[in-house]
């Protein structure tokens, strides 16, 4: 089945098993390996991406359901070599330990923030449930979401007023 879909900005039109999974499209079609694959039962959240500004395991979506789709992996964060407020806060607050686990975090993270941009601890860790990390115990991974909300707030920085524009008209677009 051909299909075509807009993978971090770039269309990519491709014939493709009905049967495919997104991860698998991503990863060895599209060469985009920042997506892991962790557990293929969607139990661990390593593949998680955005689909249509939505974070989705990329293990439990077909590729032929994002036809027509735009899709945003790991690698497509980072704009003009910046890294993405909630990549920096992770570096920054050292949230990882083999990494496995952190691609999915900060897809599922930046999907938290955008719905809640004040999230407590309590908020953090529930928004993260379905994004499983063997090494670390949250701790570092939470103070690194709640900081990159803290950057991410209108009036901390051009990178912050840009990013709170685009959650914005996200959730017009796509309301809640």
């Amino acid at each position: 089945m051909r299909i075509t879909v807009t993978v971090d900005g770039t269309s990519y039109t491709d014939d493709v098993e009905p049967r495919t999974l997104l991860v698998h499209h991503l990863r060895e079609r599209l060469g985009k390996v920042g997506t892991v694959v962790g557990c293929d039962t969607s139990n661990c959240g390593a593949c998680t991406v955005h689909l249509d500004g939505h974070s989705v395991k990329s293990c439990s979506v077909l590729a032929v359901q994002a036809d027509g789709c735009e899709v945003t992996t790991i690698e497509g964060l980072a704009r003009d070599g910046e890294l993405h407020p909630v990549q920096k806060a992770f570096h920054e607050n050292h949230a990882l330990q083999c990494g496995f686990c952190t691609p999915g975090m900060i897809m599922q993270s930046i999907d938290l923030l955008a719905d809640n941009p004040d999230p407590d601890e309590k908020a953090v860790r529930e928004g993260l449930e379905g994004n499983l990390c063997r090494c670390t115990g949250y701790q570092n991974i939470v103070r690194a979401v709640r900081d990159a909300a803290h950057e991410m707030r209108p009036g901390a920085g051009p990178e912050a007023e840009r990013l709170a524009s685009d959650t914005a008209s996200r959730v017009g677009a796509g309301g809640e």
